[in-house]
């Protein structure tokens, strides 16, 4: 399944993409897709209802909608940093022995064509395509990576945004430069794990006004999906609904000579192999 929560922002409504016009209404269904949903077995229950809709033509059609993150608001969104061989190499720091574990505020949560704000004092904002990952139940103390699979709900694309300058010259931890309103665009939809065939096979790109800028793909990892979701339940538990970003390929403005940075008037446009795409306007603080 492909769910989806369109409307206004604070309004969205759930439901199932079908294809790129039509959609299954789920508002009835299901309250939200949040933590209740996920770890109340909402996937098993909704998925029935989805192919019993679709098989009887139950569907609407969009007709441009506000497209909202594909998630509710979550517990936690936690990232991992410099996951990926290559964009280590770029950024000139070693390979990690083991993930590199930051936390990014909840309410940068947005949808994938909502507006990115550049924070006041800024810099160096910056740019990165991630694969996120949805937990579908509550998970601690995995006893095998193997376990992990099952703990996963789905995946969906990220904009991992940042400001450099507040995460790597302002001391303390790299939340202060995660964290900014709107620095975690999400969407257009989550994409349910038996719809990846291989989550190690997939391609992501970036483009910032339509220059590509980030071209990689997920088998650069250094640290799968499940090895993630495995380590993390080792130190804190995961809920249903959290976002795990997974780290982003080579490409990112700070990785550039001299570096580029995101400006008003920037437009980013970024996505992933079978998850869909997203565009953002980028505009100045407020």
């Amino acid at each position: 399944m492909f769910l989806m929560r369109i409307g206004a922002a604070g309004a969205e409504k759930p439901v199932a993409r079908v294809d790129d016009e039509t959609y299954v209404d789920l508002s009835d269904a299901v309250t939200d897709f949040d933590e209740a949903f996920f770890g109340s077995g909402g996937l098993d229950r909704i998925r029935p209802v989805v192919a019993e809709r679709t098989a009887a033509g139950q569907v609407s059609r969009f007709a441009g909608e506000r497209i909202g993150a594909p998630i509710a608001r979550p517990h936690q969104i936690l990232c991992i940093g410099l996951n990926y061989r290559d964009h280590a190499a770029e950024s000139g720091m070693a390979v990690p022995d083991e993930p590199i574990l930051f936390t990014k505020s909840p309410n940068t949560l947005v949808g994938p064509n909502d507006d990115v704000r550049i924070p006041r004092g800024s810099t160096r904002t910056d740019w990165e395509v991630e694969l996120g990952i949805v937990i579908g139940r509550r998970t601690s103390y995995l006893d095998s990576v193997e376990e992990a699979r099952d703990a996963i709900a789905g995946y969906v694309v990220v904009n991992d945004v940042s400001e450099r300058a507040f995460q790597l010259e302002r001391g303390g931890q790299w939340t202060k430069g995660k964290s900014a309103e709107t620095f975690n665009p999400a969407g257009p939809w989550l994409a349910t794990t038996d719809e990846i065939d291989d989550v190690l096979a997939l391609d992501m790109w970036l483009d910032v006004n339509s220059v590509r800028r980030q071209n990689g793909n997920t088998r650069t990892m250094v640290f799968d999906p499940y090895f993630i979701v495995h380590h993390l339940s080792q130190f804190l538990v995961l809920e249903p609904g959290d976002l795990i970003n997974t780290g982003t390929p080579p490409g990112v403005g700070m990785g550039f000579t001299p570096p580029v940075w995101l400006r008003p008037g920037d437009v980013m446009e970024l996505g992933i192999t079978r998850l869909g795409s997203q565009r953002q306007h980028v505009l100045g603080p407020r």
